[in-house]
């Protein structure tokens, strides 16, 4: 059994619910786990088994939004580091992100040793430099292969997906009782917080229409500022629930648990469906890979045109008239991707339903 492990995670909910396997590893032979997110992360940390400790701290090399640096700031988490006498430290970053800033914090917070994947030269400010494939590899494969590195791999019996803690909300005051016999409701989740991973309003709508023609119930989520775009899609349409900014992280879990089914771009909630094992539509505009990206749950359809020239764009705003990667998918398609989910859902997990799987050797490459 180690000591005390620090493991950062400075990104988004989303991100942080990736890390989840990772995080479970290190807490599988750690005395206490402590996470460091950014407050973009907050709610999902919140949500991983095996955290004792979450600390939070908005950094100025991750945060999309990012604050000046101020040396007050810094020493103020050097001190807060220090005083938590961590023996280890895991640093978890994406590909196009650096973990050596952190890790000059880290050690001059007095930590032991520290790991992180690394391109550029750390000198001894890493004790354990990992190297990945640049391709192929899921997030999760990622940062558990990078745990791993540090003497943490993903322990006997645990399968390596996201999971979230429970017993989760009741979200029946939301959605409502299911009536006996009915099928399970399709949540359409159609915000992001970047706005090239969105698909249009009117797509939602038009698949709120479908699906209510065909008999499905259908409940419409979104975040607190996302209300006029989740009005606008649940329209008056008998059959469908707007919970537009009623849901905290945690609530959304329960509601998405009783779903059959999740439509929903690249953002947190497609991660957290994944989580409470839900199947996802995931319509994925590949500003990012999806195979690092997507949905990491054998039951997942991903729509989109991953292969559009400007794949890879990162962009926030795209820039492509009519945005393309999204725009050419028609509700029909989703309406039989949801279908073809909700059949298979009481079946045996097995190979994903649409192209793009994490590859089975990445996977194992990890453990």
């Amino acid at each position: 059994m180690s000591g005390r492990v620090l493991v950062a995670r400075l990104d988004s909910d989303g991100d942080v619910l990736l890390s989840g396997p990772a995080v479970r590893a290190v807490a599988a032979r750690a005395a206490r786990v402590t996470l460091l997110v950014g407050p973009r992360g907050r709610a999902a940390a919140g949500l991983l088994p095996g955290v004792d400790e979450v600390l939070v701290w908005r950094c100025p090399w991750i945060d999309p939004t990012p604050p000046p640096v101020r040396r007050d700031d810094v020493d103020g988490l050097v001190d807060r580091l220090a005083a938590g006498r961590h023996d280890e430290a895991l640093i978890l970053t994406s590909f196009h992100q650096s973990p050596l800033p952190l890790a000059l914090v880290l050690r001059m917070a007095g930590v032991g040793r520290i790991a992180a994947a690394a391109e550029d030269y750390p000198g001894t400010l890493l004790d354990v430099r990992h190297r990945l494939p640049e391709r192929g590899l899921h997030e999760v494969a990622r940062a558990l292969s990078t745990a791993a590195a540090l003497g943490y791999p993903l322990p006997a019996g645990d399968d390596g997906m996201l999971a979230i803690r429970r017993p989760l909300p009741d979200p029946t005051p939301l959605v409502g009782a299911v009536p006996p016999g009915a099928r399970p409701y399709v949540v359409l989740h159609p915000g992001a917080s970047v706005a090239a991973r969105r698909w249009h309003a009117a797509g939602f709508a038009a698949l709120a229409r479908h699906l209510t023609g065909r008999g499905h119930r259908v409940v419409v989520t979104g975040a607190a500022d996302e209300t006029p775009l989740t009005a606008a899609v649940a329209g008056r349409l008998p059959g469908v629930r707007d919970l537009g900014g009623r849901t905290d992280l945690a609530a959304l879990a329960g509601v998405l648990d009783r779903a059959g089914a999740v439509v929903v771009g690249n953002t947190g909630p497609a991660h957290l469906a994944a989580a409470v094992a839900t199947p996802v539509v995931s319509l994925f505009a590949p500003t990012v890979p999806a195979e690092r990206w997507q949905p990491h749950t054998p039951r997942r359809v991903l729509l989109g045109d991953q292969d559009i020239g400007c794949a890879g764009c990162r962009a926030w705003d795209c820039p492509v008239p009519g945005h393309p990667c999204l725009s050419r998918v028609e509700p029909g398609e989703v309406v039989a991707a949801v279908e073809t989910l909700l059949a298979t859902a009481t079946a045996p997990a097995g190979p994903a339903v649409a192209a793009g799987p994490t590859s089975p050797e990445a996977l194992e490459a990890s453990r």
